[in-house]
């Protein structure tokens, strides 16, 4: 699976999980607004880390926090790479 496809896969299950709605995901949808709350959030990055065994807010390919999805997805592919 690529790292795009498992972000998006861990979003879904962890909103699933947490009762929550995402919106619909896309390049420009604001973390903000996907519908996970800090928790939602946390749990993703964890489960990130398990499954892409990188943790990029830990390494020099983060510089800043992402504001987008497409910036989270770009944050973990550079990472991963």
């Amino acid at each position: 699976m690529s790292v795009r496809n498992e972000i998006l896969a861990t979003f879904r299950q962890v909103a699933d999980t947490q009762g929550r709605t995402l919106a619909p995901l896309s390049e420009n949808l604001k973390l903000t607004d996907c519908g996970l709350d800090s928790l939602g959030f946390a749990i993703v990055i964890s489960a990130l880390e398990e499954s892409l065994h990188t943790d990029p807010f830990n390494s020099s390919a983060w510089s800043e926090f992402p504001v987008t999805l497409g910036d989270f997805i770009k944050l973990y592919e550079r990472a991963v790479d």
